[in-house]
């Protein structure tokens, strides 16, 4: 028995929807499948409403945005299963055994995590994005093992349901980018994580100004969460680096050495090739600035 989750926003999830249902029927299991719109009032919906003629399907819209956090949290309240399979709207599984897969490892850990891949398409205004994935999410079970709380991601995940709901309950701040924060949780809490090779693609890349002003709203999440001693136990690379600076008051010599390359740097994280040890830099000076 499962349930399968997808939290919606402005975009058809008709297709994903059918995929697992035709996926659910062939294993003959018991399952549900809830997406809900979080308030986007989005014209798409009129194509999501298809969604309850399914089987075992629920489409709802949501009358006001409540965020990313408690639209999860209200779908996990909603399932009839102890076994929640969240996904992400804007991913399609890259196999047929994409659900048999999940159910063959839903006993090795409470939480699992079946990673992403990503189209070979790169667009020259979504090349941030698009590189950053590839590079940073898109890796193998074997590696996402060796460090199982870094790795952490919303997309695509298998979870017992009271553990959701009690990782995700203390999140207070709804703002992109709280796969930070999950990860933290998850180790605070001391879960049994862990990776397999079962991805979904990606098939929805922001453009690369839209992904820097979400950039920019996670770390303000992630340093709000820091300075409220909510972030004691995390393997977040970027908030290490920021600590060794601020243990060592170097943030302003950082700042300074750094400055004058500050309009390279974004030239190059916006074009056609970006370097991630650029972005790595453009987000570590927005962690020292912040206030």
């Amino acid at each position: 028995m499962i349930s399968i989750l997808i939290p919606c926003y402005d975009y058809n999830a008709l297709k994903l929807v059918e995929n697992i249902e035709k996926q659910a029927l062939l294993l003959n299991i018991i399952f549900e499948i809830i997406c809900i719109d979080d308030g986007s009032f989005s014209l798409k919906n009129e194509d999501n409403q298809k969604i309850n003629s399914l089987l075992n399907a629920k489409f709802y819209e949501a009358k006001k945005n409540i965020g990313s956090i408690k639209n999860r949290l209200l779908l996990a309240e909603k399932a009839k299963y102890d076994l929640l399979l969240f996904l992400d709207v804007d991913c399609i599984p890259a196999s047929d055994n994409f659900l048999k897969n999940y159910i063959n490892y839903s006993t090795n850990s409470e939480v699992i995590f079946g990673g992403c891949i990503y189209n070979n398409k790169l667009e020259p205004d979504r090349s941030l994005r698009f590189k950053f994935g590839v590079l940073r999410e898109a890796n193998t079970s074997f590696n996402r093992n060796k460090r199982p709380y870094k790795y952490v991601s919303s997309r695509n995940f298998l979870a017992e349901k009271n553990i959701i709901i009690k990782i995700l309950k203390p999140i207070k701040n709804n703002s992109y980018g709280n796969d930070y924060i999950f990860g933290a949780m998850l180790k605070k809490n001391k879960i049994d994580v862990s990776h397999i090779n079962n991805p979904v693609i990606v098939n929805n890349v922001d453009v690369n100004e839209v992904f820097l002003k979400k950039t920019k709203d996670a770390l303000k999440n992630l340093m709000h969460s820091y300075k409220a001693h909510e972030l004691k136990f995390h393997d977040i690379t970027i908030l290490k680096a920021y600590n060794f600076l601020d243990m060592f008051f170097l943030k302003k010599l950082f700042l300074n050495i750094t400055n004058p390359i500050e309009n390279m740097i974004y030239k190059n994280i916006t074009g056609n090739d970006p370097k991630m040890i650029l972005f790595d830099i453009y987000r570590l000076r927005y962690l020292c600035k912040i206030r």
